[in-house]
């Protein structure tokens, strides 16, 4: 092999990944992020905001999220919008005080089945503030205290909480830790919580907004078949000339197990192409981008002349992504694997593919979106 056709195994890597560590806004960082007030569990005065949960078919978590809620402070209203549940989900919600239940109407054609729980349980709310919260996510004690503080010492009208995914397994450890260093290097936080209207991102499970801002942007029927529905809120809200914010939290916590690569693979796949507009040519971009990044460098390990610049890209790709792993309170030993890891994402990020040119384009809670704007519900389906 030629010097300079080695070089190209080396050198693109280096490129990437040492233009992640050195850009300014620091996709790889964790410093944004708000984490409980323990001192204000149970104290805070949280009379001016309402609770909006879609639910459908949460009866074995529903008890723990709004268990979380009631030890959040004083005055907290909560709305749950039952989303045609077969199981108790209905029943147990309504055994908790301060908590409205709304039977969710069957889901027009046109609308993402949460968008729709959410419109409905919108003309409950009579608060100046809505925390928009997945039927799956525990808040711990303090946390909503320590969010809103935050909102009002930073004049924020939108904010929102990427979710602690639950790691009981070497398939969690590998992989969900990643998903949010990619969303993160997708949607760096320092732009997105900038005035840069170019960049608008949110985590969908805990989001704390102005009830007003939410009626500005029109939701939630200005995105009502949006599959990517927390990033493109943040945007509608942005555009409208609201200030967005979006960080990490470990006291928002994702009560959904995962636990092997197939339930994983459900996850990234129902929106992994949408996330790239359902473009071919992103899609072979994307491809490129991977292996450029970290398949060529491991060759290139073993190609005389380009080692040290393969070692250094590297060494750059693992400092990249070790605060992410070190949040999360995980070996370093686990950089190692990082490359088999994204090779397992962009594997789901074809199967996301392959199945919106076989016509779906998602499904989730046996609900199935095809590549057109409706949905259907056909028995049996699940995610």
């Amino acid at each position: 092999m030629t010097g300079t056709a080695a070089l190209w195994l080396a050198a693109p890597a280096a490129i990437i990944w040492f233009g992640t560590l050195l850009a300014p806004w620091r996709p790889w960082s964790t410093r944004e992020r708000i984490e409980p007030d323990a001192a204000a569990a149970g104290e805070a005065d949280l009379g001016d905001i309402t609770v909006l949960i879609p639910a459908r078919d949460e009866a074995e978590v529903i008890g723990t999220t709004l268990s979380g809620l009631q030890a959040q402070g004083r005055g907290l209203q909560v709305v749950l919008v039952d989303d045609q549940s077969t199981d108790a989900t209905a029943q147990i919600a309504a055994s908790f005080p301060n908590t409205r239940v709304v039977s969710g109407k069957p889901l027009p054609q046109g609308w993402a089945g949460k968008l729709w729980a959410l419109e409905q349980g919108k003309a409950e709310v009579r608060t100046p503030l809505t925390l928009l919260l997945d039927a799956d996510i525990e808040l711990r004690p303090g946390l909503l205290a320590a969010l809103l503080r935050h909102k009002r010492a930073q004049g924020l009208h939108f904010v929102s909480l990427m979710a602690d995914l639950r790691r009981t397994s070497f398939w969690d450890r590998l992989l969900l830790p990643a998903f949010v260093y990619y969303f993160k290097l997708l949607y760096p936080f320092a732009l997105s919580n900038s005035r840069f209207r170019h960049v608008a991102a949110a985590a969908g499970g805990c989001i704390l907004v102005d009830t007003a801002a939410l009626e500005k942007a029109g939701a939630f029927a200005s995105l009502r078949d949006a599959l990517i529905d927390d990033c493109t809120l943040a945007r509608l809200v942005k555009n409208a000339g609201h200030r967005t914010w979006v960080g990490l939290s470990r006291g928002v916590v994702s009560l959904r197990p995962y636990g092997n690569l197939g339930s994983i693979h459900e996850m990234v796949a129902r929106s992994a192409f949408t996330q790239l507009y359902y473009s071919n040519l992103l899609l072979l971009l994307v491809t490129v981008i991977f292996a450029a990044a970290y398949w060529l460098p491991l060759a290139a390990l073993f190609v005389p002349g380009v080692q040290v610049l393969a070692a250094a890209a590297l060494l750059a790709m693992a400092l990249g992504y070790w605060p992410t792993l070190r949040y999360y309170g995980l070996s370093p030993l686990w950089l190692l694997l990082a490359p088999l890891g994204a090779t397992l994402y962009l594997a789901m990020t074809w199967s996301s593919a392959i199945r919106y040119w076989r016509g779906t384009r998602s499904r989730w809670k046996g609900r199935v979106y095809a590549t057109g704007a409706e949905s259907t519900e056909p028995a049996g389906t699940e995610s």
